[in-house]
């Protein structure tokens, strides 16, 4: 008895393992693919912004491994998908479960290694998403920043006027491909006072940068320099000035052109940059300012309608109160006074009336702002835990559906992981303008997790029972299961009764 069960758990584990080998192959696969194509569309769209400014590669490999980092909450529940229903979707295909199956192994044992898996992903996932993607987040925005508002390098081309350098208009006719020798070279100067206008002539050239980079040097040979006062003291003395050189050196200063690193500080106040930690200290914080700006808008408003009060609630000569609702009695009458002091009176009280219907829209723009504030850090807080359930949200549909269909390959459980994603995808992101335009709570962020939820139970339930999805005969005895059942329900409460 005990070989037998020694040798069955030899068998299991010998199982498991190849589970887990059909499994993990093709989940790294399709994370990589999955990080790469979002990686693709990120250098399509900022393609323009990266070629042409002389970046290093160090800056460019940098700048691509942060954006990599910042998909992998993406990648990751895909990746879990397609693995899952392509593996069981093999197994299928190839009567391993069948084998499995006749051997006394259910389904959802098959499942197990693949679900320990997938909960270990899960973990990883939210370690990933509340330590490692804030600091890559933060990374990615500032290299990415810094990238965008570098100049292009410097690329004087024949024919065409640079004014890329402050205060130079460069313009060159030839350029020998071979000697690097400028020919025909004309400079606009705009570097000195706006009465004073120069341009530099010159038969030949040559263009270098220094070693540091920092300067961009013109050898210029057999030209000619135009300084023209168009006004001051000296137009009439000195109106032109023409100078001819043999050879002149000028330097332009090219430390505009640096690529510089912005200072962390200025983007650790965005939210994406925070972990839960700092979220829910930021968000406590936000509701704290909410409600002290609360009130000081009420005790600022209460003081307002006190001095409102006593301009427009006043008796008239009977001594009756012109507003019952006036909370103040006072003996004098409106009507006694003088006219001009009477209009300088009413039109005191419209001013104070006009100033707090002003504080109000103010106060209800400011809380506006802040409620939107709150839900943008609502949504990243929960999105590093719908984006680590997923994975299992994800395999629960995956393993049974391909199960299920009994299809291989790329071609079925592609498609299928697709379709999936894109449909949880969509929801989650209703969710998320939702939330953020205050149509839902911050527990709506948890809308598209709680439809798959439903979606991978039916899925677990219909493939254990060796269904095929055009039996009709399940649904049958499904149907008949839940009608039982509530009969039964109603005779007992009808008994009880």
């Amino acid at each position: 008895m005990d070989i037998v069960t020694d040798t069955d758990k030899t068998l299991m584990k010998q199982i498991d393992r190849h589970i887990l080998r059909s499994f993990i192959g093709p989940l790294l696969l399709t994370f990589s693919i999955a990080v790469f194509v979002l990686l693709m569309q990120f250098v399509w769209k900022y393609i323009d912004d990266m070629v042409g400014k002389g970046l290093s590669v160090g800056v460019i490999a940098e700048l691509l491994f942060y954006a990599s980092a910042t998909f992998v909450p993406m990648a990751l529940p895909i990746a879990v998908l397609f693995a899952s229903i392509m593996t069981m979707g093999n197994f299928g295909e190839k009567y391993e479960l069948i084998a499995m199956k006749a051997g006394g192994i259910s389904l959802r044992r098959a499942m197990m290694p693949m679900a320990v898996v997938v909960t270990l992903l899960t973990l990883v996932a939210f370690f990933f998403a509340n330590n490692v993607l804030p600091a890559a987040t933060l990374r990615y925005r500032m290299t990415l920043y810094d990238v965008t508002r570098k100049k292009p390098a410097v690329n004087i081309r024949p024919s065409e006027y640079y004014s890329e350098i402050e205060g130079y208009v460069i313009r060159i006719n030839e350029k020998d491909p071979e000697t690097g020798v400028l020919k025909d070279i004309i400079i606009y100067d705009h570097t000195q006072s706006p009465s004073q206008s120069s341009i530099i002539l010159a038969e030949k050239g040559t263009m270098q940068t220094s070693a540091d980079g920092q300067y961009l040097v013109f050898t210029l040979h057999d030209g000619h320099s135009y300084t023209e006062e168009t006004d001051g003291d000296n137009r009439e003395s000195r109106p032109f000035t023409a100078v001819d050189f043999k050879e002149q050196t000028l330097t332009f200063d090219l430390s505009s052109f640096a690529f510089d690193k912005s200072d962390k500080e200025s983007f650790r106040s965005n939210c994406q940059m925070m972990n839960v930690k700092q979220l829910d200290s930021t968000t406590r914080q936000i509701k704290t300012d909410a409600v002290k700006r609360y009130a000081d808008f009420t005790a600022s408003t209460m003081s307002k309608m006190s001095i409102y009060n006593r301009y427009a609630h006043l008796k008239d000569k009977k001594g009756s109160a012109m507003s019952k609702a006036a909370p103040f009695n006072y003996e004098k009458s409106i009507a006694s006074l003088k006219q001009e002091k009477r209009l300088r009176v009413l039109n005191r009280a419209r001013a104070i009336s006009d100033q707090i219907m002003s504080d109000y829209k103010v106060y209800s723009q400011v809380m506006k702002s802040d409620k939107e504030y709150l839900a943008r850090h609502y949504v990243v807080w929960y999105r590093k835990y719908t984006f680590s359930i997923a994975c299992i949200v994800l395999f629960l549909v995956g393993a049974p559906f391909g199960s299920i269909v009994r299809k291989g390959g790329l071609g079925m459980p592609l498609v299928a992981s697709v379709l999936f994603f894109v449909l949880y995808y969509v929801i989650d992101m209703i969710d998320e303008k939702s939330v953020r335009g205050g149509a839902m709570d911050e527990w709506g962020m948890w809308v598209a997790t709680l439809v798959f939820i439903p979606i991978g139970i039916f899925l677990t339930v219909y493939a254990t029972t060796d269904s095929s999805p055009s039996n009709m005969r399940w649904y049958i005895k499904l149907r008949e299961r839940i009608s039982v059942r509530f009969h039964r329900r109603k005779k007992g409460e009808n008994a009880e009764k």
